[in-house]
């Protein structure tokens, strides 16, 4: 019976949890105790006052975009209505027949892309040829085609304009963008609208109308290749010029 008191007195003494929670709070005796700074009585208004500035920012910054969107719909529906108004004014051009003519419709289409965005030009062309739709003689088709190659235009110079805005990187974007839009009129000549002159003439009749100026087009790839293409060269060429030499006269109107 003594051993057997003996043991259970020493198992009481030996508790491997109580003595591992007894060294947890000796270790943490000795360990330094950190600092705390208490929050000052002038730091709470810095707090408030810190949060409120952040508040302010957040808000000037939403209406900033606010305003910046409102003010490019305004100035892309101007530039539309611009457009609309240009494609009544226009001029004859040189070793082509009497209905081929050139307008400057797709100059603010231009500049809309330039100051806006691809997107503004793209919106531009959409409304000037949507606009025509109510005095069309081509059923349509003439205004599809033109819309095709006036966005094919400013969308390519938009975009090369909108990664690298310089005088330089303007200049090749209209280089450029007037290569892709004779190739596209190329396209839509030969497919378009080519095909919708020979339901009021003949295509013998219309190639020969193009070969009076210029005597070596003798089929309906030659005209394409010769007239319609370098026309629309020209006429890209001539757009971005006129644009290069007033976009920053404009800039201060369009951005406000």
């Amino acid at each position: 019976t003594g051993s057997n008191s003996l043991r259970a007195e020493t198992l009481m003494r030996w508790n491997p949890a109580a003595d591992g929670i007894v060294r947890m709070k000796e270790d943490m005796r000795k360990q330094p105790r950190r600092k705390t700074h208490p929050v000052g009585l002038f730091q709470i208004p810095a707090y408030l006052f810190q949060g409120a500035i952040m508040n302010i920012v957040s808000i000037a910054k939403s209406r900033k975009t606010a305003v910046l969107s409102v003010r490019t719909i305004s100035m892309t529906a101007m530039l539309s209505a611009v457009a609309y108004l240009l494609a009544f004014v226009e001029f004859s051009v040189p070793l082509s027949p009497s209905f081929a003519r050139m307008d400057l419709s797709d100059l603010p289409a231009l500049i809309g892309a330039f100051a806006f965005g691809p997107l503004s030009g793209l919106l531009i062309e959409l409304v000037k040829n949507t606009l025509q739709l109510l005095t069309t003689s081509t059923g349509g088709i003439g205004e599809i085609a033109n819309f095709l190659m006036g966005a094919f235009y400013v969308v390519t110079a938009g975009f090369i304009y909108k990664r690298h805005k310089t005088k330089k990187t303007a200049l090749i974007a209209c280089i450029l963008a007037s290569v892709v839009m004779g190739i596209a009129a190329a396209l839509a000549n030969y497919f378009i609208l080519l095909p919708l002159f020979e339901s009021f003439m003949p295509l013998d009749q219309l190639i020969a109308s193009f070969a009076e100026p210029l005597p070596f087009i003798h089929t309906k790839l030659d005209v394409v290749l010769f007239n319609a293409f370098p026309f629309n060269l020209l006429k890209g060429l001539v757009i971005g010029g006129v644009t290069m030499l007033i976009y920053k006269k404009l800039t201060p109107v369009l951005k406000g």
